[in-house]
C-alpha cells in the first residue's frame, strides 16, 4: 500500500509512529551521527506494541511484574528513546533527545543500561540482546512457578534485526529457548532485508522461518506497517502454547524516505537537510525539529499510563499477602544480601582451617556451594555441559527445564556465550543470584556477553575451572596462559585465583554479596594443601592480597603467588629462610580489591625494601604494577610463570619443563639479592 494511503486509513495511528519516525530523524541528524533507519522502519510495530500490547507503567519503570522490553537491534536505539520519552518517562525528557550522543546524556549511542529508566539491558554488540532476553524469559517463568501468577505473569518482547539473527550467539539463544519452551519470549524481527553492506542476499540465504521452527519456536509474519496486521499478529503472540514465537515484521528501513528508504544508506547516516524536509512532506509533518503537538503528546502519555490500573491491582495483590510471603517476596525482587551467607562461610572457614583439607579449588567451590545453596534460593546455577568438571551442581538443586520450573540447576548445553548472556538476563530481571561454569580457557567464547556484565555492573558470578597448566594432558588448546591478563584488564570485574578452600569461600561471599561487580573464579583442576592454617573470621580476600606467611625478621625478599602457585612460593620461603633470607610470602588472590586499598594498606604488604618476585603459570603482563612497586623499580623484581603456550604432559612434568618451582623462585631470589 504506499505510503499516502497508509496515512489516511489510520490518521491517529500515523500520527504516533511518526512522532517516533521523526524524533528519530531529528536526533540523529543533529548529532550527525546514528542509525535512523531502523526506528523509521519499525516506528508502527513498536507503536501497536506500546500501544495495545506491551504492559507497563511509565511512572514506576521499576514495577516488577511489568513486560520486558529489549531492542536487541541496539543500533537504533532512538527509537527506545523516542518511546520513552512519548509515552512519559520522567527520565527521558526532550532535552535528553536533543542531546543524543552527546557527552553526560543518557541518550547514548546503544541503549546503556543504567543510564535511561526503561533500558532493560546494554544492547549494540547485535545478538545480545536477543540470548539475554532468554534469561529474562527463565527468570519470569521460575518467579512464577515460585510465587505464583499473581505476582508474576508478565512477557519478554524483542526487537531483533537480520544481524542479531546472523551472530552465532542467536543460535545458541534460540536453540536454548525453544527447547525450554519459554513461551512468553517473543520476538519481534524487523525483517527489512538490509545491513551495512547492502541487501542481506550479499551475505546469507537463510530461511529464519524454518530455522526458527527446527528449533522448536512457533512462527508468525505480518505487514510492519499495517497496524491491524500487527495488532492481529501480537495478539495472536500471546497466546502461549509453550513454545517461543517469532514474529517476522516485514519492513522497510528508512520508511518514508523517498531516496534512501530500503536502502543500506540509511541504516548508518543521517538523512541529511534535504531528505529530510522531503520525508517530513511525505509524513504530512509540519513541525518544526524536536517540536510535537500537545494532543499527540496526550495521546502517547495516555498509552504511558494504560498500565496504571495492573499496577495498583498488582500491589494490592502483594500487600495482602501474609507477612512473611510478603516479605520474602520483596527481599528477593530487591536482592537483598541473605543475613544466613556470613555465619556460614565463617563456619566454613574454621572448619576448613582445623582439618586443612587437600582440594582442588574447584572441588572447594563445590563445598561452598553445599553451605550456600540451601540458604539463598535466590542461587540459580549451571554448567556448559561440564557439570563434573566444575562441580557446580549440588544435592539440593533440582533440574529447571520445561517440565521443572521449580529446578534451580540448568544444563546449558555447549553454549558458553549464551549461557554468560543468559545470566545477565536472569540477574537484570530480578530475583535471582546466577552462576555458570566452563573451562577457563573458554573465557574466549564468552568474551562479548562477560563484557557487558562489567560494563553494566551485573554481579553474575562465572565459575572458571581447568585454569592453568595444571590441568595437565588435555594440552595448551585447554591450558589458559593469557586469560587471567585478559580479564583482570576489564575493568569492572573482580578476578579471583583462590589458594584453597579458605580463599574460595572468601571469594564465593564477597561474589555473592556485590550489587555492581561481575565476579570470576579461576579454579584448579588440581588439588592444592590448605594454606590459610590459623582462622580468622576476617574475610581477607577482600583486601585483595595480604601477608599470608611473614619473615622471621625484617624480609629481604617478598614472594607474590596465587592461587595454585601460593603452594610453591611457600615451599620456596621456607628454602630460603633455611638459607638465611628472611622471606615474606604475600597471596594475591584479587588484584582489583588489592588496587582499591588505601595507600598505606599497599605499602605494608609491599614495602619499597624487598626484592619481589611474582609466581603464577599464566603471562607476566598484569603483574607489573606488583613488581615494580610505586617507584617502578625494574631492577629488584622478578617473575616466574608462562612465556608462551602450555603443552601436554602430567601437571607436575609441566611445572618442572616450565620452571614453576620453589627452586626457580629461590634462585631468582638469590639472583636478585
Amino acid at each position: 500500500m504506499p505510503l499516502t494511503a497508509r496515512r489516511l486509513a489510520d490518521p491517529d495511528h500515523w500520527n504516533l509512529a511518526s512522532a517516533i519516525r521523526v524524533l528519530s530523524m531529528d536526533a540523529v541528524e543533529a548529532a550527525n551521527s546514528g542509525h535512523p533507519g531502523m526506528p523509521m522502519g519499525m516506528a508502527d510495530v513498536a507503536t501497536v506494541l506500546w500501544g495495545k500490547h506491551l504492559k507497563f507503567d511509565a511512572s514506576a519503570p521499576h514495577w516488577f511484574d511489568r513486560d520486558r522490553f529489549i531492542l536487541s537491534a541496539g543500533h537504533g536505539s532512538m527509537l527506545i528513546y523516542s518511546l520513552l520519552h512519548l509515552t512519559g518517562f520522567e527520565q527521558m525528557t526532550l532535552d535528553q533527545i536533543r542531546n543524543f550522543r552527546q557527552w553526560g546524556a543518557a541518550t547514548a549511542g546503544h541503549p546503556e543500561y543504567g543510564h535511561a529508566e526503561g533500558v532493560e539491558t546494554t544492547t549494540g554488540p547485535l545478538g545480545q540482546g536477543l540470548a539475554t532476553s532468554v534469561g529474562f524469559a527463565m527468570a519470569e517463568a521460575k518467579m512464577r512457578a515460585e510465587f505464583g501468577e499473581e505476582l508474576c505473569d508478565h512477557r519478554t518482547w524483542v526487537i531483533a534485526g537480520d544481524g542479531c539473527l546472523m551472530e552465532g550467539i542467536s543460535q545458541e539463544a534460540i536453540t536454548l529457548a525453544g527447547h525450554l519452551r519459554l513461551g512468553r519470549l517473543i520476538v519481534l524481527w524487523d525483517d527489512n532485508k538490509i545491513t551495512i553492506d547492502g541487501a542481506v542476499s550479499l551475505s546469507d540465504s537463510t530461511d529464519q522461518l524454518k530455522r526458527f521452527e527446527a528449533a522448536g519456536w512457533r512462527t508468525l509474519s505480518c505487514d510492519g506497517h499495517d497496524p491491524a496486521d500487527i495488532d492481529r499478529v501480537l495478539t495472536a503472540a500471546k497466546e502461549d502454547d509453550g513454545r517461543p514465537v517469532l514474529v517476522a515484521c516485514n519492513t522497510t528501513i528508512g520508511y518514508g524516505s523517498a531516496k534512501k528508504g530500503g536502502t543500506s544508506g540509511v541504516h548508518g547516516s543521517p538523512l541529511g537537510a534535504e531528505e529530510i524536509a522531503a520525508t517530513r512532506l511525505a509524513y504530512a509533518w509540519e513541525h518544526k525539529p524536536f517540536e510535537l503537538p500537545d494532543e499527540l503528546v496526550a495521546r502517547w502519555r495516555e498509552i504511558g499510563a494504560r498500565g496504571a490500573a495492573d499496577r495498583k491491582a498488582w500491589n494490592a495483590r502483594v500487600d495482602a499477602l501474609p507477612d512473611a510471603q510478603r516479605n520474602a517476596f520483596a527481599s528477593r525482587v530487591a536482592g537483598e544480601p541473605n543475613e544466613a551467607l556470613a555465619p556460614a562461610i565463617t563456619a566454613l572457614k574454621e572448619k576448613a582451617s582445623a582439618e586443612q583439607p587437600k582440594v582442588a579449588t574447584r572441588k572447594a567451590s563445590e563445598m561452598v556451594l553445599e553451605v550456600v545453596n540451601p540458604i539463598l534460593p535466590e542461587t540459580i546455577g549451571g554448567s556448559a555441559d561440564l557439570t563434573g568438571s566444575n562441580n557446580t551442581k549440588t544435592r539440593d538443586l533440582g533440574i529447571f527445564d520445561a517440565q521443572n520450573r521449580a529446578g534451580r540447576y540448568v544444563h546449558w548445553g555447549i553454549r558458553e556465550h549464551g549461557m554468560a548472556a543468559a545470566m545477565n538476563g536472569l540477574a537484570l530481571h530480578g530475583g535471582f543470584r546466577p552462576y555458570g561454569g566452563t573451562f577457563l580457557v573458554f573465557t574466549d567464547y564468552m568474551r562479548g556477553a562477560m563484557r557487558l556484565s562489567a560494563l553494566m555492573g551485573v554481579p553474575v558470578v562465572y565459575v572458571m575451572t581447568h585454569d592453568s597448566i595444571g590441568l595437565g594432558e588435555d594440552g595448551p588448546t585447554h591450558q589458559p596462559v593469557e586469560h587471567l591478563a585478559m580479564l583482570r584488564a576489564t575493568p569492572n570485574t573482580w578476578t579471583f585465583r583462590p589458594a584453597d578452600l579458605v580463599e574460595t569461600a572468601e571469594a564465593w561471599e564477597l561474589a555473592l554479596t556485590t550489587d555492581l561487580t561481575p565476579s570470576v573464579l579461576a579454579l584448579s583442576r588440581q588439588n592444592l594443601p590448605t594454606v590459610r592454617m590459623e582462622h580468622t573470621p576476617e574475610n581477607l580476600t577482600a583486601k585483595g592480597a595480604y601477608i599470608l606467611r611473614e619473615a622471621s625478621t625484617q624480609p629481604k625478599a617478598v614472594l607474590m603467588a596465587s592461587g595454585s602457585e601460593v603452594e610453591i612460593a611457600l615451599k620456596a620461603a621456607e628454602a630460603l629462610e633455611a638459607d638465611g633470607t628472611p622471606t615474606r610470602v604475600v597471596s594475591v588472590p584479587c588484584m582489583e580489591l588489592f588496587r582499591d586499598q588505601p595507600e598505606g594498606y599497599r605499602a605494608e604488604v609491599l614495602p619499597e625494601g624487598p626484592v619481589r618476585v611474582a609466581i603464577e603459570a599464566a603471562v607476566r603482563q598484569p603483574w607489573d604494577w606488583l613488581l615494580m612497586g610505586e617507584r617502578g623499580d625494574w631492577k629488584r623484581q622478578d617473575f616466574i610463570g608462562m612465556t608462551g603456550f602450555g603443552a601436554s604432559a602430567p601437571a607436575d612434568r609441566l611445572y618442572k619443563e616450565f620452571g614453576i618451582t620453589p627452586e626457580a623462585a629461590v634462585a631468582k631470589v638469590k639472583a636478585l639479592l
